[in-house]
């Protein structure tokens, strides 16, 4: 409760006639502007709570996105990866290749580039298309589309945006790099 309204309730058993009418209607008057108030602050508050949410499923799909991405690097390599140092995942850029990508880190040899994309749900069946993959290999820029390159997709264009419930996500592309 508002400190004025407790005040004015207090001050009320004390007042009679029409100066407690004035009194009375005062605390309507600040009760109204509280509740508007309050109101006001729920709605920004959960304003706030849907973006964190909508920030939330962001990091999500790109977390999974990227899990996805190093098993498809796993994958991508005869020995599975190997060396001496865990092996890394780059964001591919769209116009070089993953060979001079890994140079430019101490992960320098290229042992992929790889597009991946998957479809949003569970498969209702053993036969249902849930992703598609590529290997360029690791000399060329290979596609160059740069709606493949996570890193220039942005927020606001990226991920979720493109999801086709009904078809699949757009493919976003990496390099697989190990340590020499």
């Amino acid at each position: 409760m508002c400190y004025k309204v407790l005040v004015l309730t207090t001050l009320i058993l004390f007042v009679p006639g029409q100066s407690r009418s004035i009194i009375e209607e005062e605390i309507t008057r600040i009760s109204k502007e509280e509740v508007l108030k309050s109101e006001q602050d729920i709605r920004l508050e959960i304003q706030a709570l849907r973006e964190e949410i909508r920030q939330n499923d962001l990091d999500i799909g790109w977390y999974a996105l990227n899990v996805a991405a190093a098993a498809a690097c796993r994958g991508s390599t005869s020995t599975g990866g190997s060396g001496r140092h865990g092996n890394v995942v780059l964001a591919k850029e769209n116009t070089r290749s993953c060979d001079d990508q890994c140079a430019n880190t101490e992960y320098s040899l290229c042992d992929a580039d790889v597009a991946i994309q998957g479809v949003l749900g569970r498969a209702k069946s053993y036969t249902q298309n849930v992703g598609q993959f590529y290997n360029y290999g690791c000399s060329t820029p290979g596609n160059t589309y740069i709606g493949y390159d996570a890193v220039k997709a942005g927020d606001d264009d990226a991920l979720f945006k493109t999801l086709n419930l009904q078809r699949h996500s757009q493919y976003y592309r990496f390099c697989c790099c190990r340590y020499p």
